[in-house]
């Protein structure tokens, strides 16, 4: 296919894609109200023992601005899958058969991970909303911008779920032969301490049991993603020794 030829289909995938978007955006913004009051509910659950909370809309278009936002972000979640599949269409054709199996374990693999990431990173939202607010100080009334709050739960809620995903990139490395299992095992100690950043970093609140609720899977996942590749090595190993015995034979 000619460059034209390329632009031509991109242009087409990509006027697919947003149309999609734009229908799931339409949807996202009838059901936004309970989306706002499902990620609402642990500041109404801590309000029952914490009085001094309370979430506002501090100007007359900022309840008009978070629901546009949180509509397209709705949006571009529910329709993932024909986005996707119009990224993998368009790629496709340039690949070989095997890195199109990697593609496709990639994604196979790493929807199932973004979600699990995510629902750690729900069920903790409670956890840290408590550990937060009980910073207020006695007297004080803790006044929160919902489109700051909304904002801040979905980019944990991203975060979590990315960081569930890495381990999934390092085994596809290990398929391509850019890794090792013992590349992988060997920087055991600074995948620890990367991992302890991210969930420094990723987790709002100082303390320990927060930090861990990321850290023990993402250091599970990691171990599993070298056993795998360790797997896969031997059974390149064992390949390349039959494929040297039958030249040599």
């Amino acid at each position: 296919m000619s460059l034209g030829g390329h632009l031509k289909e991109l242009r087409g995938r990509l006027f697919w894609s947003a149309l999609f978007i734009g229908a799931g955006s339409v949807a996202g913004w009838y059901v936004y109200d309970p989306f706002f009051q499902q990620l609402k509910a642990p500041l109404d659950n801590l309000a029952k023992t914490h009085p001094n909370v309370s979430v506002n809309f501090p100007d007359v278009m900022s309840a008009f601005d978070l629901r546009l936002q949180v509509s397209i972000f709705i949006g571009i979640l529910i329709t993932s899958p024909v986005w996707l599949f119009h990224l993998w269409a368009f790629i496709t054709p340039a690949l070989r058969k095997r890195e199109r199996r990697f593609t496709l374990a990639f994604l196979f693999s790493a929807v199932p991970l973004f979600a699990a990431g995510a629902y750690i990173a729900w069920v903790s939202l409670p956890g840290f909303m408590n550990a937060l607010l009980s910073l207020t100080p006695d007297g004080a009334t803790n006044i929160i911008n919902a489109k700051d709050y909304i904002l801040f739960d979905l980019r944990i809620l991203l975060v979590f779920g990315l960081a569930f995903v890495m381990p999934v990139v390092l085994v596809l490395l290990n398929f391509a032969g850019l890794i090792t299992a013992k590349s992988i095992f060997k920087s055991w100690r600074l995948a620890i301490f990367v991992i302890a950043v991210i969930s420094a970093v990723a987790t709002p609140t100082a303390d320990p049991l927060s930090m861990f609720v990321l850290m023990v899977p993402l250091a599970l996942l990691y171990f599993a993603a070298g056993t795998v590749a360790l797997i896969t090595d031997r059974r390149r190993k064992k390949a390349a020794d039959a494929l040297t015995l039958d030249e040599l034979g």
